[in-house]
């Protein structure tokens, strides 16, 4: 048409546009496009297959909204056999789309929020299964705290292996410290770390004495999503799946997921973590000066309880066993419970650190802290309660194995126990090698060929001759320097 209108030539015009000659005259003849000459198609181009049973299906729909077009389908195929097939489920479902765009109940309606800056922090946990990292190629099952301002999107994560109250603490405390100022509220989900539901209204919950505690500390006020409703704390679910997407890429790019320890992993998070908060800094300034400078100091990142030692030189915590040493047996001792360990105090000195078991009715058994007492009473062995933590690798246990098949299950009991007495006394890998050079020749592992094999084995001090330093040359030193002296003056 702007070529037409230059000369008026249809023949011309429609060459310059590449389209037929009578083509062209048709637009020019009309004035019109040709999007503007198409005509919305309302016929259909093959028979409707649901004709018979949509009437029965879209009655079953108004009544019933919450049914999905698949369990709909899969009712007409029971139900009428033979006049369906399985491929005809997508067509049945667009059916229903636009029946319930046409016809359909409301739906909820979200209202995006204009987040005001320094007024939150939103804080929630997520597991980072997906990342597949590994500890020493052992894998790492853990979770992150995750503590999000919504204005900027600043972040912080600190690593946890559940959601518990000492694992928020941390990580809250952690964002706050690293910001150095303290945002007006801290919103939560429902996380039993920081609520908990009353015996008397089971549809509400209400916030636990630790985590008041924690946000009256930092004079934070506490605010927590409806139950079911984790659109409400969106910016920090949404933040989630950026950051374990970003986490998963640069270990793509690493091109190893094994860290030396948890601290290197740590380390190599946090710096991705700081690199995605440097493209936030000019929201964030906003943010900081929205905040109130951080005056309270860090509180501890532990619950402190009181356990006294059984007869079993086990304490209980959290509803899971562990063993202590034995002279403890009778005593009462301070108990301090970290997210990932436990740490026992007796007269205000600690005696021990434990990895700390998650769930409940599990037990962690330390054969050092009841051998002795096994080899005096080797009877207790055969049932005891917590037998299985007595072999503390597979190795142990396939040596145990291997003296039953060779000794009744006393004299195995005695062996396999002395065995464990000369773990404890020395080293358990120098135990662990003799155990297995013995198991590759085809040996019974008895205590007596362990014992001697590790005194063969051991290697002789070699003895040193003392040390006489020759102090001739230390004199001639302080002669050269004493003649300088002289002839200087």
């Amino acid at each position: 048409m702007e070529e037409f209108n230059k000369h008026g030539k249809v023949g011309f015009a429609a060459m310059k546009s590449g389209m037929d000659r009578k083509t062209a005259a048709k637009y020019i003849n009309v004035g019109k496009y040709p999007t503007d000459l198409k005509k919305p198609r309302n016929w259909r181009t093959r028979k409707d297959p649901f004709v018979e049973d949509w009437p029965e299906m879209e009655a079953m729909l108004a009544e019933h909204p919450k049914l999905d077009a698949k369990t709909l389908f899969e009712d007409l195929l029971r139900r009428i056999p033979g006049r369906y097939q399985e491929g005809q489920l997508r067509t049945f479902q667009r059916r229903v789309k636009r029946w319930r765009a046409r016809k359909g109940p409301d739906r909820e309606v979200f209202f995006p929020q204009m987040h005001q800056p320094g007024e939150a922090m939103q804080t929630d946990f997520t597991w980072a299964k997906s990342l597949q990292v590994t500890i020493q190629g052992k894998p790492f099952a853990h979770m992150l705290c995750h503590s999000v301002l919504p204005y900027s999107n600043w972040e912080w994560v600190t690593v946890c292996f559940s959601e518990s109250m000492s694992a928020l603490s941390h990580g809250v405390q952690e964002a706050l410290f690293r910001l150095g100022r303290v945002p007006a509220v801290h919103q939560m989900d429902n996380s039993t770390a920081a609520t908990h539901r009353p015996e008397k209204d089971k549809k509400k919950r209400s916030y636990n004495q630790a985590y008041i505690t924690l946000t009256d500390h930092f004079g934070l006020q506490r605010r927590s999503i409806k139950l079911g409703r984790k659109e409400q704390n969106g910016d920090v679910e949404s933040s989630h799946r950026v950051l374990k997407r970003r986490l998963d890429q640069r270990l793509e790019l690493r091109g190893d997921r094994d860290f030396e320890s948890r601290e290197a992993y740590e380390r190599w998070m946090r710096g991705i973590v700081m690199e995605m908060n440097q493209s936030r800094c000019e929201k964030l300034k906003k943010e900081l000066a929205g905040m109130r400078e951080i005056t309270a100091s860090r509180l501890p990142s532990y619950r402190q309880e009181k356990a006294r030692v059984s007869s079993g030189s086990t304490i209980r915590v959290k509803n899971n066993t562990y063993s202590v040493p034995s002279r403890l047996i009778g005593e009462f001792v301070d108990v301090r419970i970290f997210d990932d360990r436990v740490e026992v105090f007796y007269g205000g000195l600690r005696e021990l650190i434990i990895e700390r078991l998650l769930g409940r009715g599990g037990h962690l058994i330390n054969y050092r802290h009841v051998i002795q007492s096994l080899i005096r009473k080797p009877g207790a062995f055969r049932r005891y309660r917590y037998r299985e933590d007595l072999f503390p690798s597979p190795l142990f246990r396939r040596t145990y194995d291997a003296l039953r098949e060779a000794r009744s299950e006393w004299e195995a009991d005695i062996n396999y126990l002395k065995i464990l007495k000369r773990a404890a006394e020395t080293m358990e890998s120098e135990v662990a090698l003799a155990l297995d050079l013995l198991l590759e020749a085809g040996e019974t592992p008895l205590s007596d060929r362990v014992k001697g094999l590790m005194e063969q084995e051991k290697a002789e001090t070699p003895t040193m001759a003392s040390l006489q330093p020759d102090l001739d040359a230390y004199d001639g030193l302080l002669e050269d320097w004493a003649g300088g002296e002289e002839a200087q003056a």
